[in-house]
């Protein structure tokens, strides 16, 4: 017989005097029979049929592969040695894991007591990795009780994410101004539209080149990585760090099996970082702050915008405009400015998407529909 697995489960309800912490429905009903000393008492004092207990026990016994209670139908019982044995073991748990199980039942019920609180927040966010995001989740919670439920992913993931409903909020990057045509043009105009997604100002950032300490290999540019046949080290596909990269490769017509490495994916910057720490690469696309906490020198390459974007029915929704005055805040804006490569530029100003990624010429894209057309 293959060893029981246990699973732990809680339940929600009206607080229980003298209940113990965990409860399991076996345990109770094992309690009860040897409490009152025959299975009809039994099922009375825990309030339900006789022949639901029965059923259960005999459920039971078949699953664990032994008698549970000693005693025929209608008749006295007792527990079987097995299930003395049982109920003894549960007890002598609970007993030794007292303090734990009390500690897990109270973070339990503090974490659920958000959910009651009306001053408090929760906001859904899909996101591509930011160290300034990590930094505003904590601050957020400790300054408005405005707490950000983070799911981390590349850029355009979190973007669909939010496009299917599964996330309030997202985050994403891409350079300041991308020219029509380019990459970020392809990547996120279709995810994105005038009228339908509002664009959230958070901060602009510095993405460059992370290298050894010292920069041996003297590298300013991918041109430089390229040439010097570095040992690069990429991001995945769907990261907005891989859209920048190759926009950068494009800007030097560089072709990526120019790169060496390119096809070398690591999940976060500071996946990245570790990598060239460790002499596995020589270089990598990432940000300051990754260089500087991974002890790596840094080669700034271009300023990007870290981007919020939300749904326009979301923008007046009570955690929309808490995290809004969050973001908007002086004291935060100044925890932004101190993080290693970031301004607090733009922070919690709803912009134009068009301004900001000015890929929508609605002249032309009018002019160019069916009715247009046919007209």
């Amino acid at each position: 017989m293959q060893p029981q697995q246990i699973e732990l489960s809680y339940a929600i309800g009206a607080r229980s005097v003298g209940a113990p912490r965990i409860r399991n429905a076996l345990m109770e009903m094992l309690q009860a029979v040897r409490d009152s000393g025959s299975i009809s008492a039994a099922a009375r004092t825990l309030g339900l049929s006789y022949r639901h207990v029965w059923g259960e026990l005999k459920r039971w016994e078949k699953l664990l592969g032994h008698r549970l209670v000693a005693g025929d139908a209608g008749q006295s019982a007792q527990l079987s040695e097995f299930g003395d044995k049982l109920l003894w073991a549960e007890r002598q748990a609970q007993a030794r894991l007292s303090a734990q199980i009390e500690a897990l039942h109270a973070d339990l019920e503090r974490a659920f007591a958000l959910a009651f609180d009306d001053s408090t927040h929760v906001l859904s966010l899909h996101a591509s990795y930011d160290d300034a995001l990590v930094a505003l989740r904590t601050y957020a919670a400790a300054t408005a009780q405005v707490h950000l439920d983070i799911q981390f992913s590349g850029s355009v993931d979190a973007i669909r994410a939010l496009n299917q409903g599964r996330c309030v909020m997202a985050g994403f990057h891409a350079r300041e101004h991308p020219p029509v045509g380019s990459l970020s043009h392809r990547t996120y105009k279709p995810l994105l539209k005038p009228g339908q997604h509002k664009v959230i100002g958070f901060a602009r950032r510095t993405q460059g080149l992370m290298v050894a300490p010292g920069n041996p290999l003297a590298l300013q540019s991918m041109a430089d990585v390229a040439r010097r046949r570095a040992r690069f080290v990429n991001r995945a596909l769907g990261t907005g760090t891989r859209v920048l990269l190759d926009e950068l490769l494009d800007q030097q017509a560089l072709a990526p099996r120019a790169i060496e490495g390119y096809d070398r994916h690591e999940p976060s910057h500071a996946a990245v970082a570790h990598a060239i720490q460790s002499g596995q690469a020589d270089a990598g696309l990432g940000l300051e702050s990754a260089a500087l906490a991974g002890g790596l020198d840094f080669v700034p390459l271009v300023q990007e915008r870290y981007h919020l974007v939300c749904l326009k029915t979301a923008l007046e929704q009570p955690a929309t405009q808490a995290l809004l005055a969050v973001l908007r805040s002086q004291a935060w804006q100044h925890r932004l400015g101190t993080l290693a490569g970031y301004q607090a530029v733009a922070s919690g100003e709803v912009q134009s998407l068009r301004t900001l990624l000015p890929w929508w010429n609605f002249k032309s894209e009018k002019a160019d529909t069916p009715a247009a057309r046919a007209a």
